[in-house]
């Protein structure tokens, strides 16, 4: 592996000693955020008449500077993100998830669509990466294309519209620095819907998907260890402890994973490794320090897809229901299918590979200055070494019914440093409780990209083609630095027990240094280029608890990305402005039936201007506007002890608006890979016999989509369903183990074949999701 360095941290000496000048100053403005730490709740008072606004304020600030004592020690030691202020929920809404607010609110009290999806639910569900997650939330699909791995889609929103947040770091736009990652390391998955620039920055237009890795906990040790075999030969294993240690205040979690993931299609595999660690050490009742460091790695042959084909050529071959209309691009191949002795064909080349190795670096502290005052920081570094060595066009060619293949080789080496530091104050406005936090962020990033200068080609047959190998490449770079500062701040004013306003404002700077030069080290025309974007954005919005466990929320947020939706490869002609979006959002979150049950509503209005929208062949359009409607509801119940239903569903119509260009006109289209209807349910009963038994069933349906923008090639909707069954072993059969769970489960149980994404780059071929597997695990603590 290359060494991976990080960039001298006299690059943000500057902005460090700014933030410490500004704390001194103004001890109400602030820092940011150490991430996943959170707050004690705000404390609320009574409202009180005018005439009894002082004293009130002053017991009221003395009633939450008691609370708040008593509270130091839980505040300084370490909690999970998805930190329980009071009992679960069916819908986990008593989660804190800090990539939505920097308040420490849960998830009911935050006026926005948030879902957090526990470690115990990604355990029960066997969700096994990042992807399997993202697809049992509301209204989110997800594809694993090799391209650009861990691409997201909500909200009639895709890839890099949705930021990809690690511990609430922001490391780059997603279809450039996101990558396949198992889930055996992580606490929790964050989803925020909707613009959330005020949270992570530039590119937030849809949303943001954050991944926190699991953390210390103040208590006796925990050990965890799982295992898993499918019947693609697929193997994963993980070991996991973490608790208090020997000397007094240090707190440790260690996680190791490894998986190999066997794909459906012939010579494809993923094999990932994650070593994740953190120290927390309260030094005092007042001063927490901490340091984690993580290393991952994923290694895969790729898998790019099965090429749209002739149903003319295909004919007894031909399929229905995967794909439908009609494809022109290098040729006119009229209406399309998916031939069926394509279903397990690789058509990549032999010595295909794409690697990433990945180091990250964390470290701070949180500090009480005072009971109703509070400083966190963290510092990081990040580097990363990436590469793609690939044939990764696969289109069928009408005019000699072949298959025209052609390479594409591209490596990152990334490094990234930056400070986030939070300085959260607990007041009283008059007579009403308050918390502001305010953060200043900054970082630097050095990207610097080799890639191909010349793209071999061939043709080779579709069905048991002669994959060959990559053959001469010959190379050119790119670079990109950017320096990025922001300040925010975030509020929330409790006007009543049951009433708050919640709002905030960030103001960012980015600044963008890029070069780019021929195969021999020439600069190219119109490069080296510097450019500077100072977005501003916010949220402004209230919840309501009309009754108790009967929550309204309501909010106008706004968020910025740059146009041509990759910072790292614009090109000097291309248009450099930021695009603006915003959002109007109204909605329901309500438990009831003693936490029993619980179920969620939200409808949304997005509108995002100055959208740039990928063509085929690694081109851009000026798409003009891009409009999105739509409305969400999730709910679950337990309605009895051994039975639980849960269910969501999602409706968005997503459409480009003013999308013109020469020889025509996409405006009135649907954005690729955005489907109008997203639904899953579940069932489960449970048998409490001597050894616990419970079987579930899960189903997912999926609407029609598009694959481009032209929309003349449907990905034709559909239903698949997976079954369970799971037998927890008393602890008298392992006198060692606490817990031990033997799980047998069917994925796609009906051997559903179907159109799992398309990538609007590549429009000539289609990625298949995977038929029935097998699975069987096994799980102990200790």
């Amino acid at each position: 592996m290359s060494s991976i360095r990080l960039v001298r941290l006299r690059r943000i000496l500057p902005a460090s000693a700014a933030l410490a000048l500004f704390a001194a100053i103004d001890m109400t403005a602030a820092l940011a955020q150490q991430a996943g730490e959170l707050l004690p709740p705000v404390e609320v008072s009574p409202p009180q008449s005018r005439k009894q606004a002082k004293p009130a304020g002053r017991d009221a600030a003395s009633t939450r500077r008691a609370a708040t004592r008593r509270s130091v020690t839980a505040a300084v030691a370490p909690k999970p993100v998805a930190l329980d202020l009071a009992p679960p929920t069916p819908l986990n809404s008593n989660a804190v998830a800090a990539s939505a607010s920097r308040l420490g609110l849960t998830v009911r009290q935050t006026p926005a669509t948030v879902e957090v999806i526990s470690a115990e639910t990604i355990r029960e569900q066997r969700y096994r990466t990042v992807s399997d997650v993202a697809q049992g939330a509301v209204g989110v699909t997800a594809g694993d294309n090799p391209a650009e791995p861990s691409a997201f889609s909500m909200r009639g929103f895709t890839n890099s519209q949705i930021n990809t947040l690690y511990n609430g770091i922001k490391i780059g736009p997603q279809n450039m620095t996101s990558r396949i990652m198992d889930t055996a390391n992580l606490e929790a998955v964050e989803i925020l819907k909707g613009p959330a620039s005020l949270m992570s920055g530039e590119g937030a237009a849809g949303g943001a998907i954050n991944l926190v890795t699991k953390r210390p906990h103040t208590g006796p040790i925990r050990n965890e260890a799982d295992f898993s075999w499918d019947s693609l030969n697929s193997l994963r294993a993980h070991f996991g402890s973490g608790g208090s240690t020997n000397v007094q205040g240090l707190d440790y979690r260690f996680d190791v994973s490894r998986s190999s993931l066997n794909g459906f299609a012939e010579d494809t595999n993923t094999r990932t490794l994650d070593l994740s660690g953190q120290l927390d050490y309260r030094v005092s009742d007042s001063l927490k320090v901490w340091g984690a460091i993580e290393y991952r790695e994923d290694r895969s042959k790729a898998y790019w897809g099965a090429p749209l084909v002739p149903v003319a050529f295909s004919g007894s071959h031909a399929t229905a229901g995967i794909v439908s209309g009609s494809y022109f691009n290098r040729t006119d191949l009229g209406a399309v299918t998916i031939d069926d002795r394509t279903f397990n064909t690789n058509y990549n080349v032999l010595d295909n590979r794409n690697v990433a190795q990945e180091v990250w670096l964390r470290g701070g502290f949180e500090l009480k200055l005072a009971p109703d005052l509070t400083l966190k920081s963290q510092a990081y570094g990040y580097g990363a070494e990436r590469s793609w060595f690939n044939n990764e066009i696969e289109a069928f060619d009408a005019t000699n019914n072949q298959v025209y293949r052609e390479r594409f080789y591209v490596a990152h080496s990334q490094r990234l440093v930056g400070n986030i530091t939070d300085l959260v104050w607990d007041a009283n406005v008059a007579g009403f409780d308050n918390r502001m936090v305010a953060t200043l962020s900054s970082s630097y990033l050095d990207f610097v990209r080799p890639g191909a200068a010349n793209f071999p080609n061939d043709f080779v047959s579709l069905v048991d083609p002669d994959r060959g190998f990559y053959g001469p490449l010959t190379t050119q770079q790119q670079t990109a630095r950017i320096d990025n500062e922001a300040l925010s701040f975030e509020d929330r004013l409790k006007l009543t027990r049951t009433f708050s306003l919640i709002g905030g404002l960030r103001v960012e700077h980015i600044g963008l240094d890029r070069n780019s030069t021929d195969p021999v080290g020439l600069v190219k025309a119109g490069f080296p280029f510097t450019k500077d974007w100072a977005p501003v954005t916010g949220r402004i919005g209230y919840t309501w608890e009309a009754v108790p466990g009967l929550t309204f929320f309501s909010q106008y947020a706004t968020g910025a990305d740059v146009s041509a939706n990759n910072i790292f490869l614009l090109a000097p002609a291309q248009p450099l402005d930021l695009t603006t979006t915003r959002t109007y959002e109204t909605g329901v979150k309500h438990v009831l039936w003693d936490n029993r049950a619980e179920w969620s509503f939200s409808a949304y209005d997005i509108v995002r201007r100055n959208v740039y929208a990928a063509a085929g062949g690694q081109t851009l359009n000026i798409a003009g506007r891009q409009e999105s409607k739509g409305v969400e509801v999730a709910g679950s119940i337990r309605p009895i002890g051994p039975l639980r239903l849960w269910g969501n569903i999602a409706y968005v119509d997503a459409r480009y608006a003013d999308y013109d260009f020469a020889g025509g006109s996409f405006s009135g289209n649907a954005p690729p890979n955005v489907p109008r209807v997203v639904a899953n349910a579940g069932a489960s009963w449970r048998f409490f016999t001597p050894w616990p038994v419970e079987v579930g069933i899960t189903g997912r349906h999926v609407g029609d989509r598009y694959n481009t923008d032209a929309n003349t090639v449907t990905m034709n909707a559909y239903t698949i369903g997976d079954l369970y069954a799971f037998v927890d072993i008393p602890k008298a059969v392992f006198n060692a183990v606490d817990l031990a769970r033997l799980t047998f489960r069917v994925r796609n149980f009906t051997d559903k074949r179907y159109a799992i994404w398309g990538d609007p780059f590549y429009p000539d071929q289609i990625l298949l999701g995977a038929p029935r597997t097998y699975e069987i695990s096994a799980a102990f603590k200790w």
